[in-house]
């Protein structure tokens, strides 16, 4: 019989040799076991670690993460009995945020009754990836979570949510978290195009195979190939093209116009739309062969409303991409008030605007909820060149005459004019239709008298 030459492995050992943190807790939150990689990301040694509860090491917290409104992977292991994935937010040992790909695994004891959880994690953060998905809130974290999922399989996605959320953001993340990152990210927005482009621009035609096609035109879903095509507004693909973007997800074929062979297409389709596609299903609008093909991955992105606690990293992100926006971040608590106090119908691209105008309107002063500036009635009228007639004195002795002086822009005219021209005071008193120093003094108005 062959000697026993070294004993069994125990579990430090093995947890040791894992390439990823990874920390064995018990039903009360406490951490038993930790390999030194779990320990060194919070600034611990193993010994430091033992003993404490997971969340006061890993969120910096004093109660569990369930109680922030964070999904709980102990205490779905323990409750349901079944492993688990989620994405959270944990603080590094230099209290920087970071967003952690976490995988729960039940431990069984003899009889097969869980005994404790095992809990890997990764970061998901790729070196060299820029931030695409801003926001902490247990419900873009749950957004992240089904993207991280699915981002690295070949399964058509379909992005649902109002006019402004980010849908293009997320399908550049999809991507960027895909296998085929290193490979072309076409977009289309069929909102913008005409029936007649779209095909085109989808399917490319050959030389000759309409007037005024001189030369042959690779499409979009060509250009695509071995990457990704984002398909917004889907919902305004005409019904005839829905057949032939079907065949596309069917048989990865695609042909030209005017063209008699098809071609092969490696492409994965991720669809967005602002629409019910299930009501325009019911109505006729849209192939329901084609829907299904679509939603085999449906994500709804939430309303800004529905996730205010991103607010706040949303507009310091707007403001570090401005110019001279960096001296207002942190905001000001008072700011940050005025901020939280509207609802956003258009979103994050609503955001966005609001901060702009505020860092116009500040003209590098403090920033204050006077510059917070929110159109709430929806009207814009930056092109508004009303005029008034006037009656001028007679000079000279002459006769007196009529002169056509421009009114008084609209706070939202001057707003939006000054968005267009992107803080070009000039160009925005010109499309005004008045002079810069006007405009410099309809700016001190609004920032005196808006609330």
């Amino acid at each position: 019989m062959k000697k026993k030459t070294s004993s069994e492995p125990t579990c430090e050992q093995i947890i040791e040799s894992l390439p990823d943190p990874f920390v064995v807790i018990d039903a009360d939150f406490r951490i038993r076991s930790a390999n030194s990689r779990y320990a060194k990301q919070f600034g611990y040694s193993v010994d430091d670690v033992i003993g404490r509860h997971c969340y006061a090491v890993s969120h910096r917290s004093d109660v569990p993460c369930s109680q922030h409104g964070e999904h709980c992977p102990l205490e779905h292991v323990f409750n349901v009995g079944e492993a688990t994935q989620v994405i959270h937010v944990h603080y590094d040992q230099h209290g920087v945020e970071e967003q952690v790909r976490i995988s729960a695994t039940p431990l069984l004891d003899a009889d097969g009754n869980i005994e404790f959880m095992g809990e890997s994690m990764a970061p998901i953060r790729r070196p060299g990836v820029p931030t695409l998905l801003i926001g902490q809130s247990a419900q873009m974290l749950h957004v992240i979570s089904l993207l991280q999922r699915v981002a690295d399989t070949r399964t058509t996605v379909l992005l649902l949510g109002g006019s402004g959320v980010g849908k293009e953001c997320v399908a550049q993340y999809l991507h960027q978290y895909s296998q085929r990152c290193d490979q072309p990210f076409v977009v289309v927005d069929c909102g913008v195009l005409g029936e007649q482009l779209i095909e085109s621009e989808l399917f490319g035609y050959e030389k000759g195979a309409f007037t005024g096609a001189d030369k042959r035109k690779q499409g979009l879903i060509e250009a695509a190939d071995g990457g990704t095509l984002f398909i917004d507004e889907i919902g305004e693909l005409p019904q005839e093209l829905q057949t032939k973007l079907l065949r596309v997800l069917e048989s990865s074929t695609i042909r030209r116009i005017g063209e008699t062979e098809y071609r092969h297409v490696d492409v994965r389709i991720v669809a967005a739309t602002n629409k019910d596609l299930r009501q325009m299903v019911e109505a006729g609008l849209f192939r329901e062969d084609l829907y299904y093909r679509l939603s085999a991955f449906p994500i709804t992105i939430p309303p800004l409303r529905e996730r205010k606690g991103d607010i706040a990293a949303l507009a310091e992100h707007f403001l570090g991409m401005l110019e001279n926006g960096d001296q207002y971040i942190p905001l000001a608590p008072d700011v940050l008030e005025a901020l939280l106090d509207h609802d956003y119908p258009g979103n994050i691209r609503e955001l966005r605007n609001v901060i702009e105008r505020a860092l116009i309107l500040a003209a590098g002063d403090a920033l204050s909820p006077d510059h917070i500036v929110i159109d709430r009635n929806g009207s814009s009228d930056a092109e508004g060149h009303a005029f008034q007639a006037e009656e001028a004195a007679p000079q000279n002795g002459g006769h007196a005459f009529l002169r056509r002086r421009a009114a008084r822009p609209t706070d939202s005219a001057v707003l939006d004019a000054l968005t267009r021209a992107r803080g070009n005071r000039k160009q925005a008193a010109s499309i005004l239709g008045i002079s810069e120093r006007s405009l410099y003094r309809y700016l001190k108005d609004i920032s005196m008298t808006t609330v």
